[in-house]
């Protein structure tokens, strides 16, 4: 009776499809909701679907991992899903008055200390090398990359990006750059070996801190490249230029301006600094803030979204920072986790047999896919944003995309 009471209320909520239709499979029946394409299809194979798919995102990607529900193209159903969501935004917008309170509590019951982000990053960077490597290229790049053309690998894609980040900053051998978030080395490797810098790299993943430190002893860095086990809020000193690559989304909305004042700090006079970051619409900023979601629970604990428009406040509230540079490389991250997912998918017996079992799968299949299609529908962004200390003066022309890759922010 409970699934029946579930699957009654949660189709009052699917016959508000406005755009688009969602075909629905079940003992043999079809329903549709909505109409006209985009056409999505889900296969309920177990009625306990609809119970769980009441916890929202969370219940329903729980539910996926469980054997629950399928779907033929996940990335379909989530672009649907996508294109319907701002109904779904003004509804929660109306809840605010309760949830904001309770976002609140929530904040001073569970502060960021520096030990529960040490956690939350472990809960998905230090899954373990052997899933990422199977997923990534070989320069274990976890971050957008930037594809020139549809024959473009994924390595030559992730080169791509870490050239324009150099080039965008400007790096030369007299630099001292600091990378907060140094992923698996893959940027400090190239920056340090193309530019001759000198690179201070942070991380607090334990997994990513011990690859990486190996992997500038292979390349012969050790005497350019210094990789650091530090939160960044315990940084000190002062650098010639500084780089984020994809982080700022682990560091929480009640952080941002902290991030952007320390980042300051830590910039010389006339320093510059890169930013790229997943940003989410800025009209959907506070509804995602008070959320707990499939993504901020099962594959990014304590994560959230900054917007364009959170991060240039925070910078100019908390900062001298001025932004010289805005690119929005959006449609690249969709090419990149169509990659990621093929190879996730190619790589799923040697993944079981290193112990990732099939829910586990299931649950980062469904990751992949809803991250390709939130990118897709520009739910989701991805800005590479340059900020420069006063003193900085330009002697050049930013690099742009198009010089790059020949095709301009298309891949």
């Amino acid at each position: 009776m409970i699934d029946r009471i579930a699957r009654r209320l949660l189709s009052l909520f699917l016959r508000r499809i406005a755009t688009g239709s969602l075909i629905v499979r079940e003992d043999g029946a079809r329903r549709v909701y909505g109409s006209g394409p985009p056409a999505a299809t889900i296969t309920v194979r177990s009625a306990r679907m609809w119970r769980m798919g009441l916890g929202g995102s969370r219940g329903l990607a729980d539910a996926h991992a469980d054997g629950l529900w399928d779907s033929p193209d996940l990335v379909a159903l989530v672009r649907l899903a996508a294109r319907n969501a701002p109904s779904l935004d003004r509804l929660r917008r109306r809840l605010a008055v309760v949830r904001v309170p309770l976002q609140r509590v929530r904040a001073w019951l569970w502060p960021s200390t520096r030990a529960r982000r040490r956690r939350d990053i472990a809960a998905h960077y230090d899954l373990g090398n052997q899933l990422f490597s199977r997923m990534l290229d070989p320069t274990m790049s976890y971050s957008c990359g930037v594809f020139g053309d549809a024959g473009t690998t994924l390595e030559q894609a992730q080169l791509a990006k870490l050239e324009l980040v150099c080039e965008k900053l400007d790096l030369g051998p007299r630099d001292h750059l600091l990378e907060i978030g140094t992923g698996w080395g893959g940027l400090a490797i190239y920056a340090a070996r193309t530019r001759g810098c000198r690179v201070t790299t942070t991380t607090i993943s334990r997994e990513q801190y011990g690859h990486a430190v190996e992997a500038v002893s292979r390349a012969g860095l050790a005497d350019r490249i210094t990789v650091l086990l530090e939160d960044y809020r315990d940084l000190t000193g002062r650098y010639d230029k500084l780089v984020s690559i994809e982080m700022i989304e682990a560091v929480g909305w009640r952080h941002t301006g902290a991030f952007f004042a320390r980042c300051s700090r830590l910039l010389a006079p006339n320093g510059t600094m890169l930013l790229q970051a997943i940003a989410i619409d800025d009209r959907a900023y506070e509804v995602q803030k008070a959320s707990r979601s499939f993504m901020n629970t099962r594959i990014f604990p304590g994560g959230c979204l900054p917007s364009l428009e959170v991060m240039t406040r925070a910078a100019a509230r908390r900062t001298d920072l001025q932004v010289i540079g805005l690119e929005d490389i959006t449609a690249h991250y969709v090419e990149t986790l169509r990659r990621w997912r093929e190879r996730f998918a190619r790589h799923a017996g040697e993944l079981a047999d290193l112990g990732y079992d099939e829910r586990f799968q299931r649950m980062w299949t469904l990751y992949l896919a809803y991250c390709e299609a939130g990118f897709a529908e520009r739910r989701i962004l991805d800005l590479q944003l340059v900020l420069a200390k006063p003193r900085r003066r330009v002697t050049a022309p930013a690099p742009v995309l198009a010089r790059l890759t020949g095709v301009g922010a298309q891949p």
